[in-house]
C-alpha cells in the first residue's frame, strides 16, 4: 500500500510538472482540447494537460521574410530580376494557426506572386523612379490578402532591381545624351544673358564716351598685373580720325582739280580723231 501511494503521488508530479508551460511576453499558446480549439493563453505560467490538451506556440514579433530574385517582364518588355523584403507578423494566433497550414511559407509564395503581377504592370523607369509608391502598392495588396490568416504586413522594400549589360549600357547613353542636352540648354541661356548685358553695356557707353577710355585702362592694367613678356597696347581707332579725315580731305581736293569734260548738245556729233597716217590727195 506504501508503494502503491508513493507511486501515485510521483505519477501526480509528474503530471503536474509536465503541464507547466512558461510563454515569454511575445509568445503566445494555442491551446486545443481533444483536437477541438480552445483558447488562446500566455503570455506566463499556463498548464497544458498531457494527453489532453496540446499547445501551439506563435511567435507575435515582426519577422523579416527575404523574398527571392524574381524574372520580372515589365509593361515595355524589359526583362529585369527583382527581389525585396517583407517585414510581418501575426496579430492573430488563432487565425495563424486554424486558417492556414503553414503562415509562413503561405506568407513566402503570396509576395512572390504579389512582386510579380505589381511590378509587371509598371514600366522599368517607374521601377527605377518610383519605389517608394512600387512599394506601399505591394504592402497594400498583401496586408489585405493576408488579413484572413491573422497577419499584418508591417512594411515592403524592393531591394535589388537587376539588369542586363545591353539595358545599363543604353540606361548609360540615355543619361549621357540627357546631361549633353541640359549642358546645351544650359550653355544657350549663358549666352542670352550674356548678349543681354553687353547690350546694356553698349547703350552706356554710347550715351558716355569716357566709358570705353575707363575701360581700356582697366584692361591694360590687368595685363600689367601678370608676368607677362610683351604688353598688347589697344589703340582706339578715334585717334586715327584727324589723320583720316585729313586724308578723306586731299582725295576729295584732287578730284575737283580734274576738268569736266564739255557737255554735248542734242545733235550735236563728236569730231572724229585725226588719223597719224599719210592724207591721201
Amino acid at each position: 500500500m506504501f508503494y502503491f501511494t508513493v507511486g501515485f503521488l510521483a505519477l501526480i508530479i509528474i503530471l503536474v510538472v509536465g503541464s507547466l508551460r512558461v510563454l515569454r511576453e511575445y509568445e503566445r499558446g494555442v491551446v486545443f482540447l481533444l483536437g477541438r480549439f480552445q483558447g488562446v493563453k500566455g503570455p506566463g505560467l499556463i498548464i497544458v494537460v498531457p494527453g489532453i490538451q496540446q499547445m501551439v506556440r506563435v511567435d507575435l514579433r515582426t519577422l523579416v521574410l527575404d523574398v527571392p530574385s524574381q524574372d520580372v517582364i515589365s509593361r515595355d518588355n524589359v526583362s529585369v530580376k527583382v527581389n525585396a523584403v517583407v517585414y510581418f507578423r501575426v496579430v492573430d494566433p488563432q487565425l495563424a494557426i486554424i486558417q492556414v497550414a503553414n503562415y509562413l511559407d503561405a506568407t513566402s509564395q503570396l509576395a512572390q506572386t504579389t512582386l510579380r503581377s505589381v511590378l509587371g504592370k509598371h514600366e522599368l523607369d517607374e521601377m527605377l523612379a518610383e519605389r517608394d509608391k512600387l512599394n506601399v502598392d505591394i504592402q497594400t495588396i498583401l496586408d489585405q490578402q493576408t488579413d484572413a490568416w491573422g497577419i499584418k504586413v508591417a512594411n515592403v522594400e524592393i531591394k535589388h532591381v537587376d539588369l542586363n549589360e545591353s539595358m545599363i549600357r543604353a540606361i548609360a547613353q540615355q543619361a549621357e545624351a540627357e546631361r549633353a542636352r541640359r549642358a546645351k540648354i544650359i550653355h544657350a541661356e549663358g549666352e542670352l544673358q550674356a548678349s543681354e548685358k553687353l547690350a546694356q553695356a553698349a547703350a552706356v557707353i554710347g550715351r558716355e564716351p569716357a566709358a570705353i577710355q575707363l575701360r581700356y585702362l582697366q584692361t591694360v592694367t590687368e595685363i600689367a598685373s601678370e608676368n607677362n613678356s610683351t604688353t598688347i597696347f589697344p589703340i582706339p581707332i578715334d585717334l586715327f580720325k584727324g589723320i583720316l579725315d585729313a586724308v578723306a580731305g586731299g582725295g576729295r581736293r584732287a578730284d575737283s582739280a580734274v576738268p569736266a569734260l564739255p557737255a554735248r548738245t542734242a545733235g550735236e556729233s563728236v569730231p572724229p580723231v585725226p588719223s597719224k597716217g599719210k592724207v591721201r590727195t
